[in-house]
């Protein structure tokens, strides 16, 4: 098995105030002078209380199983349904990855909450998903990087929750991770602590594709993510 740990600055993500309102719907130019005000603050914030890690692991991948649409690592099977198993199914091998913000800018938001301020709170919230998602896409071409010398391609990164892959199997996946550099611990109900975190699959092989986006596969229609990254 092969690993790698990655500490980010939040610097290094190169997210700015345009992106994330593009991100909440703005065109640019056309975002109130408030929300503008409240980002650069929390974004000014986010270099002092963000703790950005990433980590991924490569297993090999010991089965497919076509009518079962899963896929079997280290003893445990994946049931990854139709729509990541169609990416993933010429995979040689999986590296599970996670990657978090750190607690701090969770705790932000849900407090600004908390004392009823909603619309900074929810800005909080949105600064800290762009952040996790802006280090997991580094950690990526990390990954992208390593086994290109190799001539192995990777896929899209896929996450439990999404296009139809239950949520409640990330338990199996921090089976395989049990002691992991990013710190995050899952609840009973498989929601990862800090929150502002994201974990899963990404496929590596010879005969394998990185989309410029799935969102067209997938049928999920109020994802979050339906945007074009990863």
């Amino acid at each position: 098995m092969t690993n790698a740990r990655f500490q980010y600055r939040f610097s290094d993500l190169n997210l700015n105030i345009t992106q994330i309102e593009s991100f909440m719907g703005y065109k640019d130019g056309e975002s109130h002078e408030t929300v503008t005000e409240l980002l650069s603050g929390i974004l000014a914030e986010a270099e002092e209380i963000c703790d950005i890690r990433a980590e991924y692991h490569i297993w090999p991948v010991a089965s497919f199983n076509d009518s079962e649409k899963s896929l079997s690592l280290d003893h445990h099977t994946f049931n990854i349904g139709r729509i990541i198993y169609g990416q993933m199914k010429r995979s040689g091998s999986v590296a599970l990855f996670l990657c978090t913000a750190g607690r701090e800018i969770g705790s932000k938001s849900r407090k600004e909450m908390r004392e009823g301020d909603l619309l900074k709170g929810y800005l909080y919230d949105v600064v800290g998903s762009e952040i996790v998602e802006a280090a997991a896409d580094l950690m990526q071409e990390s990954l992208e990087a390593s086994v290109a010398g190799e001539k192995r391609r990777i896929t899209n990164r896929y996450s439990p929750g999404y296009c139809g892959w239950d949520v409640a199997e990330q338990h199996k996946l921090f089976r395989l991770i049990p002691y992991n550099f990013c710190g995050i611990r899952l609840t009973p109900s498989a929601l990862m602590d800090p929150v502002k975190s994201v974990s899963g699959f990404i496929g590596i092989g010879e005969k394998v594709k990185r989309l410029p986006y799935t969102c067209s596969l997938c049928d999920m229609k109020d994802c979050i993510y339906r945007r074009g990254r990863r």
